[in-house]
């Protein structure tokens, strides 16, 4: 069985709330991750999903705490996160280089994998800013220094652009994507799919490692209700996992 750890792809919202003369706030967790969590499970996969605030703690320091793990996805979650953990943040302390642990067990034969978001790649006003770390190299993309998101509120079609197994798994009847992060394949990497005219998923080797980008997100909005539900969005999802464990879709 798979073993995958899912970083990211939560967040927590506070709303103030007026009612005249008075007003109060509330707050709300929120997790985008449970549709996606649901297309591997449905083929045996098993993911642990670290949620977004407990990466900067919990998130594996060395090569040797990422080994239980077959893939390692982060989704939505920047770059601050793995580089600012409590003891360096809060009290001016050294710490572990987790993103250099994760480019390092990918070189040594790990997988991983990251996909679309206000967090990921450069994101949003570049806040994600993994340009510029230690998993930049790793990846089968080059992403650009400035906010690299590309919102399509009329929709963007997705298509696959080669005989792969992953591109396979993009069907002609795909519902179209809201949004998506603009990065360049690498001159060694392979594109399986494109939305719009731009990179959707790629694929590549870092060492003994394989890695895979998914340029959209896993769940809404990005990735809207339609294509959630669309019959292929299980098997797309599913087989992007088993590619990067096992080098082969279905295995």
């Amino acid at each position: 069985m798979t073993n995958v750890l899912l970083a990211g792809e939560t967040w927590i919202s506070e709303a103030t709330h007026y009612k005249g003369f008075d007003s109060f706030t509330s707050t709300t967790f929120h997790s985008g991750a449970d549709d996606y969590i649901r297309a591997l499970s449905a083929h045996s996969i098993t993911v642990e999903h670290m949620a977004a605030h407990d990466v900067p703690q919990d998130f594996p320091a060395t090569t040797e705490e990422l080994s239980k793990y077959d893939v390692v996805v982060l989704s939505d979650i920047g770059a601050n996160s793995f580089q600012l953990p409590p003891e360096t943040w809060l009290e001016g302390k050294a710490s572990p280089d987790r993103l250099g642990a994760l480019a390092q067990w990918v070189k040594n034969g790990g997988a991983l994998m990251m996909a679309g978001g206000y967090l990921s790649f450069q994101g949003f006003q570049a806040r994600a800013n993994f340009a510029r770390s230690a998993i930049a190299p790793v990846l089968p993309v080059t992403m650009a220094d400035y906010d690299d998101r590309i919102e399509v509120s009329a929709g963007a079609p997705v298509a696959a652009v080669s005989g792969t197994e992953l591109g396979g798994l993009v069907h002609s009847d795909a519902p179209v994507l809201l949004g998506y992060n603009r990065v360049e394949a690498k001159p060694d990497a392979t594109v399986h799919a494109k939305v719009g005219d731009d990179v959707l998923i790629a694929t590549g080797a870092y060492g003994s490692g394989r890695t895979l980008v998914w340029t959209s997100d896993i769940g809404p909005h990005w990735c809207p209700t339609p294509f959630v539900e669309w019959s292929g969005f299980q098997p797309l999802m599913a087989g992007m996992i088993q590619w990067l464990a096992t080098g082969k879709v279905g295995a």
